[in-house]
């Protein structure tokens, strides 16, 4: 069984984490503390982000305007839509920034229609760019919201409340879609699940899930003691493997329409050998089925890079727009 977990090891991180872990450390992790007269004033000239992707995490969304937290030292900052940093220090300093840039610039409020955009684990919004585009371009809606969170850094928990935060703040947004990747749906999920016996959002609409794990991650089982794979995706690789028993009981199946695209190939054997039954590389066809789903399809798309697939986008759009894959005569819908 040696040589399988550490060939099991190397498929996890060549098919679903490389492309993120490539940037995990890329860019400068340091608070933007470390910029003269930071924290006491907006940044006299806007500067640009050096990137550390899995430091940062969006908690605000004013249009493209984001404000993040640093995971580690609890800092902010405020960048716009070219990740240009126009202020940093406290929470509180970079929502007055952001206040005194809406007046000054005469920035209309929010309003309408959005749609949430989630990466997953070991990503970062950069892979969600494209689908994120392609929703803004053709699903008329006012605001398409890539979000950033620092993935391998903390539990999805804490993903969850992050994700809170920015719903909490959607001031002017009248109906909210979800469209995630992989982990994304988890975190979704766990935020659906925190909100039980509160009054539900109703702004919600539809809900995207992509290659979603909605049930244990196999091949996250199977590396777990690999120190490879601990590196790379941090404690929630852990949560989605071994530890899913006691993550589960946190998750809650949405009360609004969703539907499911998995990657396989369409037959009893997937893209990876290591994996039992179909599946894309990374997670099972079995594992992604979630009952109550509106619609559920299978796609000939690799876990990594589905949400670039032509059609996986177009069946994505057509979701969120009438509830359907296809069309209302070809739904296969997930019984409860």
């Amino acid at each position: 069984m040696g040589w399988i977990r550490r060939f099991a090891a190397v498929g996890v991180a060549t098919v679903a984490s490389l492309p993120g872990a490539v940037r995990l450390w890329a860019g400068d992790p340091r608070p933007s503390s470390t910029v003269p007269g930071a924290g006491s004033r907006p940044s006299a000239i806007p500067m640009p982000t050096l990137g550390g992707k899995q430091f940062w995490a969006d908690e605000l969304f004013f249009h493209q305007w984001r404000i993040q937290r640093n995971v580690y030292t609890e800092h902010c900052r405020l960048l716009d839509a070219d990740d240009y940093r126009h202020a940093s220090g406290s929470y509180e300093h970079c929502l007055a920034v952001l206040e005194e840039i809406k007046v000054r610039r005469k920035l209309p409020p929010m309003r309408g229609r959005a749609v949430i955009v989630l990466h997953g684990l070991a990503h970062s919004r950069e892979g969600m760019a494209g689908l994120a585009q392609y929703l803004k371009e053709q699903g008329g809606y006012q605001e398409v919201f890539n979000v950033g969170y620092p993935s391998t850094r903390l539990d999805i928990g804490e993903h969850a409340q992050a994700l809170k935060h920015i719903l909490e703040h959607l001031d002017g947004i009248e109906q909210v879609d979800f469209v995630a990747h992989s982990m994304g749906n988890i975190v979704i999920r766990h935020y659906l699940g925190d909100q039980a016996g509160r009054k539900p959002d109703g702004r919600l609409r539809r809900f995207v899930m992509l290659g979603p794990p909605n049930h244990e991650a196999y091949l996250a089982s199977l590396v777990a003691d690999n120190t490879l794979f601990q590196l790379i995706t941090g404690q929630p690789g852990q949560q989605l493997g071994r530890q899913w028993d006691r993550l589960q009981e946190r998750l809650a199946t949405p009360s609004f329409e969703f539907g499911i695209i998995a990657g396989g190939r369409g037959g009893p054997r997937g893209y990876n050998p290591l994996v039992p039954g179909d599946n894309d590389g990374v997670v099972s066809v079995a594992s992604t089925r979630l009952a109550g789903a509106a619609d559920f399809a299978v796609l000939p798309a690799l876990h990594t890079f589905m949400m670039n697939d032509a059609k996986v986008q177009e069946y994505t759009l057509r979701f969120l727009q009438h509830g359907y894959f296809v069309s209302p005569e070809q739904k296969q819908p997930i019984a409860k």
